[in-house]
C-alpha cells in the first residue's frame, strides 16, 4: 500500500485478467473504432471533398477565410489534436488524482459521440459550424482513447498485454466494417431507401456513427472499475492533479527506454497516422477514384488489419515487441515509397491490402510495448497522457507538414515524400533501444519515486 497525494488505495480489491473486465475494455474499441473508419478515413473525407469540389477548384470560405479545402482539412485535424495534446496531460493527473479516469472516458466519448451526430447537419449551408464539429469529434475521441489505454496495465498482467491490445483493435475493425457497409448500402442504394437528397445517405451515417459510438460505450463503462486503486480526492483538485503530473515528469527522468520508446513512436506514428487520415483524399484526388472504390479498399483494409494484429502479437512474443514493430516499420517506408509511384487504381489496391496487413500490427504493439515499460504505478492515465501527446502531437505536425507540402508544391505526392523521412527517423531510433523485457525476458521493474 502507498499512500499518494490524493489518498490511499488498497491493490486487494484490484483483480486483474478477470474475463468480464477485460472484455469489457475490448469492447470500446469496438464502440469508437467506427468513428475513425467513418469519419476519420471513409465516409466524412470522400463527402467532404465532394461537397468542396468545384470546377474552379476547392476553395472555400471557413469564417470569412478563403482557403484549399484540402488544406483545411489538415489545419483542422491539427488543431484538434493540439488541443488534446495540450490538455491531456492535466486532465489525466487529475483524473489519476482522484481515481477519475471512467469519468473523464465518459465525458470524452459523449462529446465525441454527440458531435458526430450532430454532423448530419453538414452542408454547405453549414459548412463552416460542421468543420468545428468535425474537429470537437476529434477531440472526444482522443480525449477518450488515453484514459482508456490506461486500464491495460490496471485490468490485465503484462503476459495478457499483447494478446488484448490486438483483440481490442480487431473488435474494432470488425465494429466499424459492419457500420460502414451499412453506410455503404445506404449510399450506393440511395434510391431504393427513396432518398432523393444525394447527400443525406452520408450524413445519416455520421449519425449512426455518433449512436453506435454512445451506444455501444455503455456495455464498457457498466464493467470496468470506476476507482480500481480506491483512491480518494483530498485538498485542492487541481492542486493534485498537478502533484501528480510532477510525480509522472519526475519519474520519466529515470526511465531511458521508455522515453526513447516514445521518440521512436513519436516520429513513426506521425506517418501511420497520417496516411490513415489522407489515404482517401489522396485515392480521390490524385487517382480520381469514384467513392465506391475507395471505401470497398478501406473494407479490405479493415478486414486484412484483423489477421495482422494477431499475427504480429504472436510474431512478438517470438522474436520481442521492438523487432516485430521494426519490421512493420520498414514496411510502412515501402509503402510510402510505393505511393509515390502508384498511378491506377490496381496499384492503390494492392498497397491497401499492405496498409491494413501491418495497421493492426503497429497500432496493437505500440500499445502494449508501451504498457510493458511503465514502471510499477497507480498512476496509468498520466503515463499514457505522453504516449497521447506523442501520439497527437505527432498526427498534428505530420497532417500540418503534409498540408504545407501541398500547398507549396501542389501535389499530395510530394507530401508523402515528406512522411517517408518520418518513417526513417523512427524506425533508426527504435533499433537503439536494448530491453530485455520486450525480447522476452524480465527487466527489473522501476521503483516508484516518491
Amino acid at each position: 500500500m502507498r499512500l499518494v497525494s490524493a489518498g490511499f488505495y488498497s491493490m486487494e480489491k484490484l483483480v486483474k485478467n478477470d474475463p468480464k473486465i477485460t472484455r469489457a475494455w475490448c469492447f470500446y474499441d469496438w464502440a469508437n473504432s467506427v468513428y475513425s473508419l467513418v469519419i476519420t478515413t471513409a465516409i466524412f473525407p470522400i463527402y467532404y471533398v465532394a461537397l468542396t469540389k468545384k470546377e474552379t477548384g476547392d476553395q472555400v470560405s471557413f469564417f470569412g477565410w478563403d482557403i484549399s479545402a484540402s488544406v483545411l482539412y489538415s489545419y483542422a485535424l491539427t488543431g484538434a489534436f493540439l488541443i488534446i495534446a495540450f490538455l491531456s496531460p492535466l486532465l489525466t493527473a487529475l483524473a489519476d488524482s482522484g481515481g477519475n479516469k471512467k469519468s473523464f472516458m465518459r465525458f470524452f466519448c459523449y462529446m465525441g459521440s454527440l458531435a458526430c451526430m450532430g454532423l448530419f447537419f453538414f452542408t454547405e449551408q453549414t459548412f463552416s459550424l460542421s468543420v468545428l464539429l468535425f474537429m470537437i469529434a476529434a477531440i472526444g475521441y482522443s480525449g477518450s482513447i488515453v484514459f482508456y489505454n490506461a486500464y491495460l496495465p490496471e485490468i490485465a498482467t503484462e503476459d495478457q498485454f499483447d494478446r488484448l491490445s490486438a483483440k481490442g483493435f480487431s473488435l474494432g475493425y470488425i465494429g466499424s466494417m459492419i457500420l460502414l457497409i451499412i453506410s455503404l448500402v445506404l449510399v450506393m442504394y440511395k434510391e431504393m431507401f427513396g432518398f432523393t437528397d444525394g447527400n443525406l445517405p452520408a450524413r445519416i451515417s455520421f449519425l449512426l456513427t455518433g449512436l453506435w459510438w454512445f451506444g455501444f460505450a455503455q456495455y464498457s463503462f457498466a464493467y470496468l472499475p470506476h476507482n480500481p486503486y480506491q483512491k480518494e480526492t483530498k485538498g485542492n483538485f487541481l492542486l493534485n492533479g498537478f502533484r501528480e503530473l510532477g510525480i509522472v515528469v519526475r519519474q520519466l527522468k529515470h526511465l531511458p527506454m521508455l522515453k526513447r520508446f516514445l521518440l521512436a513512436f513519436f516520429f513513426y506514428n506521425m506517418g501511420v497516422q497520417t496516411v490513415m487520415y489522407v489515404a482517401s483524399l489522396f485515392g480521390s484526388k490524385e487517382l480520381g477514384l469514384p467513392s465506391e472504390d475507395l471505401i470497398t479498399v478501406l473494407l479490405i483494409i479493415q478486414a486484412v488489419a484483423i489477421g495482422g494484429a494477431y499475427f504480429f502479437a504472436w510474431l512478438s512474443g517470438r522474436i520481442g515487441n521492438i523487432k516485430a514493430i521494426a519490421i512493420t516499420v520498414i514496411v510502412w517506408v515501402g509503402i510510402t515509397i510505393g505511393a509515390y509511384f502508384i498511378t491506377t487504381g490496381t496499384q492503390y489496391y494492392v498497397l491497401a491490402f499492405v496498409v491494413g496487413a501491418v495497421m493492426g500490427g503497429i497500432q496493437a504493439l505500440s500499445r502494449s510495448t508501451y504498457s510493458k515499460l511503465l514502471p510499477e504505478t497507480t498512476d496509468h492515465a498520466s503515463y499514457f497522457s505522453f504516449y497521447d501527446i506523442c501520439d497527437k502531437v505527432g498526427l498534428a505536425l505530420g497532417s500540418l507538414a503534409f498540408g504545407v507540402t501541398q500547398q507549396i508544391f501542389g501535389s499530395m505526392r510530394n507530401s508523402i515524400l515528406t512522411l517517408l523521412i518520418f518513417f526513417v527517423i523512427g524506425l533508426i531510433i527504435l533499433l537503439t533501444i536494448k530491453s530485455k523485457k520486450l525480447s522476452g525476458a524480465e527487466d527489473k521493474p522501476v521503483p516508484i519515486l516518491a
